[in-house]
């Protein structure tokens, strides 16, 4: 019987995203386990296709008031024989899971009393894929691909969605969007850099998720729905075709980094960039203390000089 692996990551996007290089890790850890990934509902169809997974879990995240809800979870659990558990997500509520679920299972983490501790001192402080490089390291997973998520595989083929919208490449993708819990992440100035790119004749192009149609269809150029929103894997292959990606700090342009495309990424006082695992050599992080002060000249001439370094 192969041994029974449980990896924790439950979001959100951008998250799950700098998570992959782990992920492919503990695979090549446990080259003949069974390998489970418990993650968000929302995740469950994006994640069906990584290839170093074997099969999904899905927590709603029901308040722990819910016993049905936590009944069900703890049964899902603990019906499979987990040799080990990594728990990439490391908050209250999975050390919750380890102390009520899983108390004697093997345990990789920051959950009070695992087995395998990650050891650094205030980890929320290290830069998210040092994070988890760190954690891996005092799992004795050997640590190849953690400080370089390739999500490659995400992308589907989408030269229908684009021929519909009469898209021609070379084009250039906007991702005004962000969560919608934390309006302060959304720069303002996409509509009047789309009119300034436009008029030095570059294709711009949108792709909203489930909230951010009628922002995007503030901003001129092409808007790219098929229909309705695409899903994450058409979001991937618009992204991974794109000449360059603007976007504020949201999932959709952390996937567009590790996608390994050219990325301006705009960051306010939220988050530090350096934090979340975006910086790369191809992207461009732009931090300022207030997104609504941050001017459309300055952003133009960043993406002005990529644009002409072509």
């Amino acid at each position: 019987m192969a041994e029974e692996i449980l990896i924790i990551k439950l979001g959100a996007l951008g998250d799950l995203f700098q998570a992959e290089g782990a992920i492919h890790d503990i695979r090549l850890r446990h080259p003949d386990a069974r390998i489970t990934l418990l993650t968000g509902p929302a995740y469950r169809r994006l994640m069906e296709r990584c290839p170093w997974i074997d099969r999904i879990e899905t927590d709603p995240r029901a308040p722990r008031w819910r016993l049905d809800k936590m009944l069900d979870l703890r049964h899902r659990l603990r019906s499979v024989p987990f040799a080990m558990v990594y728990d990439l997500q490391n908050v209250a509520r999975t050390a919750f899971y380890r102390r009520w679920f899983l108390p004697r299972t093997p345990w990789s983490g920051t959950a009070p009393g695992c087995s395998h501790p990650h050891r650094a001192p205030n980890p929320k402080r290290i830069p998210s894929l040092e994070r988890l490089a760190g954690q891996l390291a005092d799992a004795d997973v050997p640590v190849v691909h953690t400080p370089a998520p390739d999500l490659g595989w995400v992308a589907e083929d989408v030269s229908g969605i684009l021929a519909d919208a009469d898209v021609v490449a070379p084009y250039v993708v906007l991702l005004p969007g962000s969560s919608a819990r934390l309006p302060q992440k959304r720069w303002p100035g996409y509509a009047a850099l789309a009119e300034r790119l436009i008029a030095r004749g570059v294709e711009v192009v949108t792709v909203p998720g489930p909230e951010e149609l009628d922002l995007c269809r503030t901003i001129p150029g092409k808007t790219l729905t098929a229909g309705r929103w695409l899903n994450f894997t058409q979001l991937a292959g618009v992204l991974a075709g794109a000449r360059l990606v603007i976007g504020n700090d949201s999932g959709p342009t952390h996937l567009a980094a590790h996608l390994g495309r050219p990325t301006v990424a705009l960051f306010g006082s939220h988050m530090a960039a350096r934090l979340t695992g975006i910086d790369r050599p191809w992207v461009t992080c732009v931090e300022v203390p207030d997104l609504a002060g941050l001017t459309v000249d300055r952003v133009e001439r960043i993406v002005a000089d990529h644009l002409d370094g072509e």
